[in-house]
């Protein structure tokens, strides 16, 4: 793991496929220690920063619990908590973040904060989510495949749904480096940017993968291993977008049909939360207001992948707890 020490975490465009497994044997690795009730936090002494622009549920609780079992204090930092981007630069926070912690976590909104932090802090920074990459995410995927399917090489795997933003690019990186076929299946206007798009297919004739944008659900799909999705609007948004996602993309729902076109062994992954059913109450309101019980996928679908999704959920710590423990040193 040498080559992972002091090494900033911001997107998976910085790895080359052999370091992105080394993330996964170790996040399997700590997952064998952390089952079978085995300490492993050989990392006391070390102090790390998350900092919270967004709220969270897995990552922020993947961040904590990850840092406790290596034997890290955290600190946590919401948009109250600091005066990051408000009454300091980002890069006078950084500076004094970095002369008190060891690593930093950021999760928020532009990529160049993440960036900004990492240049001026000087300690590994790890990207918890931005508006263009989720690279934690996409390691807790991963493991979930290779726990599920065997391997995550070769496998055919499509994204339904807007692959514009942080899941959509990061998967498809994901996916490119590690030899996967990927599907982006959206209307034209929702495919990632062009030119990441060509860089992913280097990225794909390299690792023996491929990239495929298409607009035919059912097409793309066919004999596919993996099905993924994510919320087609994020919070805040006005009502205006939700009632241009919900009918630019309601053809592009995981349903029980769409599943039954997949590989006999295909699964369903969704990176949560996820609009299944009203029992949220942005759920309740929207569904309420829109007219619908469920959006980018129906509650039969996640039920019958209940274990799958809730496993990709667990990874996220493991992993995360990988990448902490790579890039601050930790020798097994």
């Amino acid at each position: 793991m040498a080559s992972l020490k002091n090494r900033n975490f911001l997107t998976l465009k910085d790895f080359t496929p052999d370091e992105i497994r080394e993330f996964l044997d170790l996040a399997a690795y700590f997952k064998e220690l952390k089952k079978a009730g085995t300490p492993h936090d050989k990392l006391r002494g070390k102090n790390v920063a998350l900092i919270f622009e967004k709220t969270s549920t897995r990552t922020r609780c993947a961040f904590e619990v990850g840092a406790h079992d290596l034997g890290i204090q955290t600190t946590y930092l919401d948009s109250t908590g600091s005066q990051i981007g408000k009454k300091e630069s980002i890069a006078d926070t950084a500076s004094v973040l970095g002369r008190m912690f060891d690593g930093i976590e950021y999760r928020g909104y532009g990529q160049e904060r993440v960036e900004a932090l990492a240049k001026y802090a000087e300690v590994p920074t790890w990207n918890g989510l931005t508006n263009e990459y989720h690279p934690t995410q996409i390691l807790a995927d991963m493991l979930t495949i290779r726990e599920h399917l065997g391997t995550e090489k070769g496998q055919k795997f499509v994204y339904m749904g807007d692959a514009r933003y942080n899941m959509g690019n990061s998967l498809m990186i994901g996916c490119a480096k590690l030899g996967l076929h990927f599907t982006a299946c959206a209307p034209e206007k929702y495919w990632p940017n062009s030119e990441l798009v060509e860089q992913c297919k280097e990225w794909a004739a390299e690792s023996g993968g491929s990239i495929t944008l298409s607009s035919d659900p059912k097409e793309a799909v066919k004999g596919a291993n993996v099905i993924y999705t994510d919320v087609w609007v994020s919070m805040g948004e006005p009502d205006e977008v939700w009632a241009e996602r919900i009918a630019d993309l309601t053809p592009y729902k995981v349903t029980m049909e769409i599943m039954d076109l997949a590989a006999e062994n295909a699964i369903f992954m969704h990176c949560l939360p996820a609009f299944h059913d009203h029992e949220t109450t942005v759920g309740k309101e929207m569904g309420e207001k829109f007219h619908f019980d469920d959006m980018e996928v129906t509650d039969e679908v996640f039920q019958k992948y209940r274990t799958v999704l809730f496993d990709e959920a667990e990874n996220r710590m493991h992993t995360i707890k990988a990448v902490m423990a790579a890039t601050l040193g930790y020798e097994k």
